[in-house]
């Protein structure tokens, strides 16, 4: 169970500290056996590899302001390495916080076919946190709705989210804590350039539409690939997918196969394009609405009247 932490004033800059390493700490040397150097060397790496995330995520809750003392998150745990590491990391972090906020831990049975009902359970009682799992056949829906072959992660997406953001009210939750990295918002990028027409991706925090929620994403620093050595190092029981996972034609893989070439062929260019993600120049852009070009001559509206467009087509783009 949490530590009873003492409620006081502070900035979200200094929210959290170093903690323990606690099972990356390392263990007791026995003199009846030798220490091999590849063994000393494999537990350095897993040492960095932790401290690497707890300062991402850090990081990233002070840069985005994401928990708040009297904060009550919720935790989506859906049994993948994310979703795992996301509640790990941040249980590490409020056992030192100078503050004091919830977290509980919530799964959304969607009534997969084969989905192995007691893991989450036995894992989270055995970790002494909150939880709550809802059970909502989602699965039905979709195979009933998306034709065969196609993606059926749009759909599953908003269903999910609804009865999440159901709960949410109904539980006086003030955030809600998704598991989507630095590779995930980069994706989405590509994915909404590409089939949607819009430069936009995953925000590290936002609120929801209806102005009730605000979704926070503690890992947008982290890397996939480090998530996914942290989650075999810590042996997290993972539940894949069934839905998501086996759709070969998913949009999103392709990305993420595009996303791992560019990697290979140049390092550094996945880094580059998460910088520029936060380095957003209007002015240099082409979005009427979001930098006033017309306003830099000065002219007055309806100047353009000679060129017969229409203040109309003129607002739509005339250059379609």
């Amino acid at each position: 169970m949490r530590d009873a932490l003492p409620r006081q004033a502070t900035s979200t800059a200094t929210l959290f500290s170093p903690v323990p390493q606690d099972r990356f700490r390392p263990r007791p040397v026995n003199l009846d056996r030798p220490v091999h150097d590849s063994e000393r060397k494999h537990q350095l790496q897993q040492n960095k590899l932790f401290k690497r995330l707890r300062r991402e995520v850090g990081r990233a809750i002070a840069d985005f302001g994401m928990i708040e003392a009297g904060d009550r998150v919720m935790v989506c745990v859906s049994g993948g390495k994310d979703s795992y590491t996301l509640l790990d990391l941040l249980l590490h972090l409020r056992r030192r916080a100078p503050v004091s906020f919830e977290l509980i831990a919530v799964n959304l049975d969607q009534k997969q076919p084969g989905f192995p009902q007691e893991v989450l359970p036995q894992y989270l009682r055995e970790l002494g946190v909150a939880f709550h799992v809802i059970e909502r056949d989602t699965h039905s829906v979709v195979q009933r709705v998306v034709p065969a072959g196609k993606t059926a992660c749009g759909l599953c997406s908003r269903l999910r989210r609804g009865i999440l953001y159901g709960f949410a009210e109904r539980n006086g939750i003030s955030k809600i804590a998704l598991g989507h990295h630095r590779d995930d918002l980069i994706e989405t990028l590509f994915l909404n350039m590409f089939h949607g027409g819009q430069l936009k991706a995953m925000p590290p925090k936002l609120r929801s539409d209806d102005g009730k929620h605000v979704v926070i994403r503690p890992l947008a620093y982290c890397r996939e690939s480090d998530i996914a050595r942290y989650a075999e190092a810590r042996r997290f029981p993972i539940i894949p997918c069934q839905l998501c996972g086996s759709q070969p034609s998913s949009e999103r893989r392709a990305i993420k196969q595009m996303l791992r070439a560019w990697s290979r062929q140049h390092p550094g260019r996945i880094e580059s394009i998460f910088r520029s993600m936060q380095n957003v120049a209007p002015s240099q852009l082409a979005d009427r609405d979001l930098f006033d070009f017309e306003g830099l001559s000065g002219a007055a509206p309806g100047h353009h009247d000679w060129l017969g467009i229409g203040a109309q087509k003129l607002a739509r783009g005339a250059t379609r």
